[in-house]
This record gives structure tokens, sequence and C-alpha cells, in this order.
């Protein structure tokens, strides 16, 4: 399989053609081979514009969602990135590729170790693979200028907004009980979150983070 032409028919075909106009975040979508970080029998359709299953209910989420989500995050070099649910480690890649210092959070440890040796493999620079349960966050690393979910969430843990900076950006997919996933950005103003729906997406969902009552949006 020509995988260069399809990475290169993912950016013109799913991210230019669906309001992506982050040069950087095009950038590194059309360099980071994507197929990489996925095991050998999902390689063939690493450039499809579907939620991959990578096993145990975990996804790598359709490219243009993530794309429009980094899009959002409005990050500048060198901000400091906290990625809920790191997965494969391909959206870690992109947003170091983009100029973020990133921390990726995953909390299942086969994942963590498959991450780590993708982005070593595809010498990815400033993204770093941390364990724990994502609805912790990872305080460690705060405060971030920014923090992107890499799956669905049904609820913002108000845990979240302690470990976010000044000025600081959230974006992740809300799904509600019986209605559409909504991509929703937060921003940090005054101590305080103001929030929007900027798109739909029906993106599932990651562990640990369903509604329950008690948790903030």
């Amino acid at each position: 399989m020509d995988y260069a032409a399809a990475r290169h028919n993912m950016v013109e075909s799913q991210l230019r053609t669906n309001k992506v106009i982050d040069e950087r975040i095009v950038a590194a979508m059309s360099r980071v081979a994507r197929e990489s970080f996925l095991p050998d029998a999902l390689r063939s359709i690493a450039y499809v514009d579907e939620d991959i299953p990578l096993g145990g209910d975990r996804f790598l989420i359709e490219p243009m969602v993530f794309a429009r989500l980094a899009q959002y995050a409005q990050l500048s070099p060198g901000e400091r990135v906290l990625l809920v649910g790191a997965g494969c480690g391909y959206g870690a890649a992109i947003l170091a590729a983009a100029g973020a210092t990133v921390f990726a959070l995953e909390s299942d440890s086969r994942f963590a170790a498959a991450a780590k040796i993708a982005l070593s493999r595809n010498a990815i620079s400033g993204a770093n693979v941390v364990e724990g349960p994502l609805e912790a966050g990872w305080p460690s690393g705060a405060p971030y200028d920014a923090i992107v979910f890499e799956g669905a969430t049904g609820r913002l843990p108000a845990s979240f907004a302690g470990q976010l900076a000044e000025g600081g950006r959230i974006v992740g997919i809300v799904a509600q009980p019986g209605q559409p996933g909504r991509a929703t950005v937060w921003r940090k103003f005054g101590g305080s979150l103001t929030s929007r729906i900027v798109f739909d997406a029906g993106t599932p969902m990651l562990p640990g983070l369903a509604l329950e009552p008690g948790f903030v949006f």
C-alpha cells in the first residue's frame, strides 16, 4: 500500500474540505505516519475517515475530528498540553509535531507501552506518556495551556479546571445519553470556565468518563 499517497489524500479530502486551516496541524498530519502507530493488521485502514477500533473498547478517532479538536485548542509553539486518552500515541505525535510539549495521559499500561514505542520509533520529541486514571488528569505537569480529550467524555471532571492555566483551553467531545456528541471548547478566565459547542461528532467514549452525577460540564 502507498501510505504516503493515502496520507496525502487524507489531508486533501478529509481535513482541507472540513475547515481544518491551521497549517501546523495540517503539516503535522501530512508528515506523521499514522499507520506506524497501529498494529500490522490495521495499517491498511489507517487513513479511513472512521474511528479505528484498537481493542479493549478503545479507538483511534477519525482524522478530521482530531484535526478540528487540535485546531480549536489554538496551540502556540512551546505550550504545554495534556492529552487525555493517549491510546496508540498518534494524537500525542501530532500535537508534539505541531510544536507543543505534550503530556499524554493513558490509563491502560498496554497502550501506554505501545505509545512510547511508537513515539520513539517515529523520532517524536516533546511527547511524554504518563500513566494514571483519565478522570484525574495529570496534576504533576500542570498548569497546562491546553487540555485535549482524544475521545468522548460524558462529563468534565471539576479537577481539570484547576489544572488549566489562566486563558487556557479545553477541547473534547461531550456525549450525553440519547444525544449526539458535541465538540466543546472551554476557556478559563478569572478562574472560571466558559464553554461553547463548535461541531457535532459521534466519537466513542473514553474509559472512566461516562456521565455521572456530581460533576460540572
